[in-house]
């Protein structure tokens, strides 16, 4: 993977297919002990929203890898007082190696990468979340032994969840079918970037609003809350919009018998998705989770290279 270092990861496109795949294939590696680098480096987590599996991952991950990790209090910082981006991008470069960020707007993630010389990783925006789809992969491939063929259902809000895995199913070859209600559906700009992709791999993105069109045939059901960080606010009048979208065992019966499903979490058990699915023998979440620090291990050697 000596080719991604230095690189940035703000969006599923900035790796082509063979670099994703290859991705995949380090992931599982680590995680089976095969090969153990090390990378004596220093990570700054840079995160504007709250988060259990991609701190504790990160600080795991790179922990495991002989590395440090600075917990960056943006509360604490100049950056909360008002300090532009690009000046506080230009100083940590000076003091870090890797920088990953979670934040609100795609933008902010852009500048950083504009402005430092260090890899900058997306962590999260609103626009996308691909350290999410890259341990979604890896678990899917685990399952199944293969990518490419398979059909992943997505249910629930066309959000940045449902972006990065429209573009990454469709480099690996997957068929995706994303079910949203009328007005919550995806970026029509992410729509025809997937779609483009999917053409040249033979594939298909399909958006619909009917739950059951997206899960027949599925072989990965894949669910997300209905109202994401900072649209809590709303959830009082999503819940009964996105009622026809939850992932529970009558649903399932119409996708593949040896489907799976999973949840990027955290899980509001009995809206999105019924507690005896998420905790069924289709459910497959906590290997996700677990996928999360495997991912971002194989991601971190990659852009800094092993010692």
């Amino acid at each position: 993977m000596s080719g991604l270092k230095g690189r940035d990861l703000l969006s599923m496109t900035d790796l082509s297919a063979d670099e994703t795949l290859s991705l995949l294939q380090l992931a599982a590696d680590l995680k089976q002990g095969k090969i153990k680098p090390i990378c004596r480096k220093s990570l700054g987590l840079l995160f504007y929203k709250a988060s259990t599996r991609t701190r504790v991952s990160f600080f795991a991950a790179m922990s495991q890898l002989g590395g440090q990790v600075i917990d960056l209090n943006t509360s604490a910082m100049q950056i909360g007082r008002g300090e532009p981006l690009a000046d506080t991008a230009r100083v940590l470069d000076r003091y870090l190696d890797v920088l990953a960020i979670r934040t609100f707007a795609h933008e902010d993630v852009e500048t950083f990468a504009k402005y430092a010389q260090m890899p900058i990783i997306n962590a999260l925006t609103d626009l996308e979340h691909p350290c999410q789809v890259f341990a979604d992969l890896q678990t899917i491939q685990e399952c199944f032994g293969q990518l490419a063929g398979l059909k992943l259902a997505y249910l629930g809000d066309g959000n940045n969840m449902a972006h990065s895995l429209m573009l990454g199913c469709a480099t690996v070859g997957m068929d995706i079918a994303i079910a949203c209600p009328n007005n919550f559906t995806p970026d029509p700009q992410i729509v025809d970037r997937a779609r483009s992709i999917a053409t040249i791999r033979g594939t298909q993105v399909v958006v619909t609003q009917s739950p059951q069109e997206a899960v027949s045939g599925a072989t990965v059901v894949y669910t997300d809350v209905w109202a994401s960080m900072g649209q809590e606010s709303e959830s009082g009048t999503r819940i009964p919009v996105f009622q026809p979208y939850q992932v529970n065992r009558e649903l399932l019966t119409i996708a593949d018998p040896d489907s799976i499903v999973l949840h990027c979490l955290p899980a509001h058990r009995g809206e999105e998705i019924t507690d005896d699915v998420l905790e069924g023998t289709r459910s497959r979440v906590w290997d996700q989770a677990e996928n999360r620090m495997h991912a971002q291990k194989a991601l971190l050697v990659s852009v800094l290279g092993a010692d």
